[in-house]
């Protein structure tokens, strides 16, 4: 039996049998929800003594000798008692071949110490706020969007989402019509909040195409009825593929805009610890 396999036993049957490391929260797994062969959500207890910002990222591993151990994005914002990841499932993967497979009831490690760049306050007051992200870049956003914070600090938050297929659109489509009809956050979200997805592979989706292309063309701007991107009113947050970052990173730029981070806020902040 390998490594990995070990794990996952340990983390269904005999989690209770291992040592949790020092700087760890041992948490039952609440929830499980997969979307595609690809992608899953799943949400386990929260620590009363955890605390993050929205936008944050944690290490996660399964229970075992030899835990590996990825970086994660916190899905749910800061105020709620429960802690949600948005997964993808990669099939030789050293962790996520075996996450996919936990239920409710299994036992998840989490490292006790929240970090990462995509917070509020590594930006300058703005207008206008992008969020730029794809396939499970979107986490850190899944926070952000249900904090109240962002929505006091800006006139309108504009979140893009592209992935692959239509099917993997799901999470983020669900998560902002939930926003909009909370009852609490959807009198603060009303007439800020917008979602622009695109797909690059289903020619079924009326919007196609990368979003730094869509950027450059102008069509992204256009289909919002917004003006380019400017230094004074727009600020920035990227979370996707290495390829993605750089790409729109320069893109950004492009329209003057600089990058920060949590010791010196700017215009525009990148989150490049990131899976998926």
């Amino acid at each position: 039996m390998n490594e990995m396999v070990d794990q996952a036993k340990l983390s269904t049957d005999t989690a209770e049998a291992v040592a949790v490391p020092n700087g760890v929260f041992a948490q039952e797994v609440l929830e499980v929800e997969h979307y595609t062969d690809r992608l899953f959500r799943f949400r386990i207890t929260r620590p009363d003594a955890f605390r993050f910002r929205s936008g944050e990222f944690v290490m996660i591993g399964l229970p075992g000798p030899k835990p590996v151990w990825r970086a994660y994005s916190v899905a749910s914002p800061s105020w709620d008692d429960t802690v949600e990841f948005y997964s993808i499932k990669v099939p030789d993967g050293p962790l996520t071949s075996e996450l996919q497979k936990i239920q409710p009831g299994h036992t998840l490690w989490m490292r006790k110490k929240p970090t990462g760049t995509l917070v509020v306050d590594a930006l300058l007051p703005g207008k206008r706020l992008w969020m730029f992200s794809t396939g499970t870049g979107i986490a850190p956003f899944a926070s952000l969007i249900r904090d109240p914070e962002v929505y006091e600090k800006f006139d309108q938050v504009i979140l893009t989402h592209t992935c692959r297929d239509v099917a993997e659109l799901a999470y983020g489509e669900h998560l902002v019509n939930e926003v909009k009809n909370h009852e609490f956050l959807g009198e603060l979200a009303e007439g800020k909040l917008t979602l622009f997805n695109s797909v690059t592979r289903d020619p079924s989706f009326p919007r196609q195409g990368r979003i730094t292309d869509l950027m450059a063309s102008g069509e992204l701007f256009e289909q919002l009825g917004v003006p380019p991107i400017n230094p004074e009113d727009d600020r920035g947050m990227i979370c996707g593929s290495m390829a993605m970052l750089k790409d729109t990173k320069a893109a950004l730029e492009g329209f003057g805009l600089e990058e920060g981070s949590n010791a010196k806020p700017n215009t525009f902040v990148v989150e490049r610890a990131f899976v998926g």
